[in-house]
């Protein structure tokens, strides 16, 4: 495939032009999230907490105890969930791959299946209590472990396998074993557990706490690292296997590159918000299609951008500013990326265009 080297010019002049809008309008949207909810702070009210004024305690409370970290969750997870939907498409070739097709977030919310309901069942929730992990940070080591165990099998079963399309299945099959043991659990949990691993795998930005943040973040911030850094790498996979062994780079690395920088971001939103669906496969086309590119260099940045922003917005509807209804997640990113979904199939998508290595 040839390099469209004056397109690639007009793409990047044109994601510098549109950059400072969509930063723009993240800001936007962040200070929205943390004014709107079933208590509504006043603009004003705001600005006066931030610079440290005096306000109501509650505005106070609400300000910095709930709605602060949630925001900050939801931009960070917005822009992993993107940004791995954009290097599982990516890697697989497939404009209908999400962060979760290889059975990351399967691991994940059998991880946490494990400590919620087992303990009627073998006592491995009494295992956990014991050494003291069913406290803050529970739930987000089990769905870790969960997650990190698919990782393992994962990565030692594509290390003898060379083809793509066997991880895809692999992951599927991982995906369903994962599921019917979580059924199997149901059957032996009580009521009080089934209740909260559903609300669970309704997912939610809220509850992150201030001390899980900075390990949140990290974990979020190193897949971005890697992200840009693999951005050649990338760009090369997109015109397929062999143009990017060509170019004089090691498949087998930048296979295992991609796996686990997928699993570090789509595991760690999981593990801190549930399996939050439909955002990762739905804001990279979304990109494709505001900056008019199929180049990584474009695409890479505006996915963070574009997932803070789209995660940002699903909070606030979900919140129902003005009352007291909090609608799951999930259902809110199902309203948004189902259409987008549904017009990439109808539409085609042309990976590829406008790409440079």
């Amino acid at each position: 495939m040839s390099l469209d080297f004056e397109q690639k010019g007009e793409s990047i002049k044109w994601f510098i032009i549109v950059v400072p809008l969509i930063i723009g309008l993240l800001l936007l949207c962040f200070l929205l999230d943390l004014m709107l909810g079933s208590v509504n702070i006043p603009p004003d009210a705001l600005l006066t907490i931030v610079t440290g004024g005096s306000v109501k305690a509650t505005w106070m409370n609400i300000f910095w105890d709930w709605r602060m970290p949630k925001a900050i969750t939801a931009v960070f997870a917005g822009g992993a969930l993107a940004l791995s939907g954009l290097l599982m498409q990516t890697f697989f070739r497939n404009p209908l791959a999400d962060p979760y097709i290889l059975g990351i977030s399967s691991g994940a919310s059998l991880g946490v299946a494990l400590v919620m309901m087992s303990a009627g069942f073998c006592g491995v929730g009494a295992i956990f209590a014991s050494v003291g992990l069913l406290g803050d940070m529970s739930i987000s080591v089990a769905a870790t472990l969960g997650a990190f165990v698919v990782l393992l099998l994962i990565l030692l079963i594509s290390s003898k396998i060379q083809s793509n399309i066997t991880i895809l299945i692999l992951g599927i099959m991982v995906s369903y074993f994962s599921g019917a043991i979580v059924t199997i659990l149901l059957q032996f949990a009580d009521q009080s557990s089934m209740h909260s691993y559903s609300l669970w795998t309704f997912g939610s930005f809220s509850g992150v706490t201030w001390s899980q943040i900075p390990i949140f973040v990290l974990i979020v911030l190193i897949g971005y690292i890697i992200s840009i850094c693999s951005v050649k790498s990338l760009n090369a996979l997109l015109l397929g296997e062999q143009y990017a062994q060509s170019m004089g780079m090691n498949y087998t690395r930048i296979k295992t590159v991609i796996i686990v920088t997928t699993a570090l971001l789509a595991g760690g939103v999981t593990a801190f918000c549930g399996p939050v669906g439909f955002l990762g496969i739905a804001i990279p086309h979304l990109c494709r299609a505001i900056f008019v590119t199929a180049d990584h260099r474009c695409l890479v940045p505006g996915c963070i951008l574009v997932g803070g922003i789209i995660a940002l917005c699903t909070d606030i509807i979900s919140h129902v500013p003005g009352t007291d209804i909090v609608l799951p997640i999930n259902a809110i990113t199902a309203l948004f990326g189902a259409p987008v979904v549904i017009w990439v199939i109808v539409r085609g998508t042309r990976f590829g265009r406008g790409v440079t290595t």
